[in-house]
């Protein structure tokens, strides 16, 4: 063990550990997987979560258990604090870990553009926290609703607002619009249909799924638009205080539900130069994920933006797909001797959206071709489920999911709060 050289890895996501599991039993190196949480989740089914629709369980799994069965990779829980390139180590919350090779992995939080009051009031939805959370917040304030007398405190309570129409916010506004109409006046008969809030989708370009073909944006607003969503386009959300959102158009909405999904940055640490960072602080890298300026630190995923790839001079989509590529052929890079490494090139395999049940949107590479509906909708459970960490979690998602297909309805729609505890060491 003591002649292996040793890789840390900061980020237990996509890229992380697909690069790992890549590496898998190899004599060549030991590996480190740093990271502040002790379980892998699936974050394209955290809106699940936070809906109530699925049970936070079926989309994430101890990283201790996922490397149980790798002889060369172990589990350090921590958050990153300083980078010391000098020293070959990284600092942690609870110490020091020194390396041969460090890959940043570390992804992406949710940017608010320097809003104080969104970021201190809106409800965020990137990690598990953030989608219980927000569960919690929903059936809390559904439940306020019922004891509620006065009508305009019940719409705030019972409006939402979206901000963002990115595929997050496509699937949110759609989901909860399915809850709606055929759940809150099953489980709520204090309340009318007509007690029920708007849903409002809010975005700043002027299409849904901006990044997807024209196709997938017509039909994706047709079909939000008959669910009863609003969808406000060319519109920011300016602000929210007061109990209501703001917005560049003039418009008001008294509420007291925004949720953001309107942007995201990746982290920034101590360690680095400036002159690292690019465009959505993402760690520039060459195209063989190597930071500028170090000859022995990597970035994947989310966080890197690789040069090199004559098709994405800006950078690659920040998707699962980049990430698993990047960490495949970064894997494969460290396998083999320097001269005969490869530089990275992105091979673009679609992109996909759910709007509810038997609506989906699912755009082929470049656009060339285009399904939507149930057969849409079929290929999105495939593709997600597949792409959940191990077996467990696969067969768990897909029960879920027949279950509300036939019924309609989930059962995970329970208030459930931390009680008030000092943090233990």
């Amino acid at each position: 063990m003591e002649n292996k050289r040793v890789i840390v890895v900061v980020g237990g996501g996509f890229a992380g550990i697909e690069l790992i599991k890549r590496l898998n039993n190899t004599d060549l190196y030991t590996i480190i997987l740093v990271d502040t949480n002790n379980y892998n989740f699936f974050p394209p089914l955290l809106y699940q979560v936070s809906a109530g629709f699925m049970e936070p369980s079926a989309i994430s799994y101890p990283f201790r258990k996922i490397l149980r069965h790798n002889k060369n990779a172990f589990f350090r829980l921590g958050s990153l604090k300083e980078v010391v390139p000098s020293d070959h180590k990284i600092i942690l919350n609870n110490g020091e870990i020194h390396y041969d090779i460090l890959v940043m992995a570390t992804g992406v939080e949710t940017n608010f553009f320097g809003n104080k009051n969104i970021e201190d009031k809106s409800l965020p939805m990137k990690t598990i926290s953030d989608a219980l959370s927000l569960r919690n917040v929903i059936f809390t304030r559904l439940d306020r609703a019922t004891r509620t007398k006065d009508v305009q405190k019940r719409k705030r309570l019972l409006t939402f607002v979206i901000a963002g129409a990115g595929p997050t916010g496509v699937e949110l506004s759609g989901i909860f619009a399915e809850m709606r109409s055929n759940i809150l006046t099953k489980d709520y008969p204090e309340l009318r249909a007509d007690d029920l809030g708007d849903i409002y989708l809010i975005d700043g370009q002027d299409a849904v799924l901006s990044s997807m073909s024209k196709k997938s944006q017509a039909y994706t607003h047709d079909k939000l638009q008959k669910l009863g969503v609003n969808i406000m386009l060319n519109t920011l959300v300016k602000d929210f205080k007061d109990e209501t959102v703001l917005l560049s158009n003039g418009i008001e909405i008294p509420t007291r539900n925004l949720i953001w999904a309107a942007g995201i940055s990746a982290k920034k640490f101590d360690g680095f130069s400036p002159d690292n960072y690019g465009r959505g602080n993402r760690l520039k890298t060459n195209a063989y994920n190597l930071i500028e300026g170090y000859d022995n630190i990597y970035a994947l995923g989310d966080c890197a933006m690789v040069s090199g790839d004559e098709n994405f001079p800006d950078g690659h989509p920040q998707l699962a797909q980049a990430a698993l590529q990047q960490a495949k052929q970064l894997a494969e890079n460290l396998l083999i001797s320097p001269e005969a490494r490869k530089p990275f090139k992105y091979k673009d395999l679609g992109s996909m959206a759910i709007i509810g049940r038997n609506k989906a949107v699912v755009d082929f590479p470049k656009h060339k071709y285009f399904l939507k509906g149930f057969v849409a909708w079929l290929i999105w459970i495939f593709v997600h489920i597949m792409g959940l960490v191990n077996f467990r979690n696969k067969l768990r998602t897909l029960y879920n999911w027949l279950g509300y297909y036939i019924n309609k309805d989930q059962s995970f729609r329970m208030i459930i709060k931390p009680s008030e505890r000092k943090e233990f060491n």
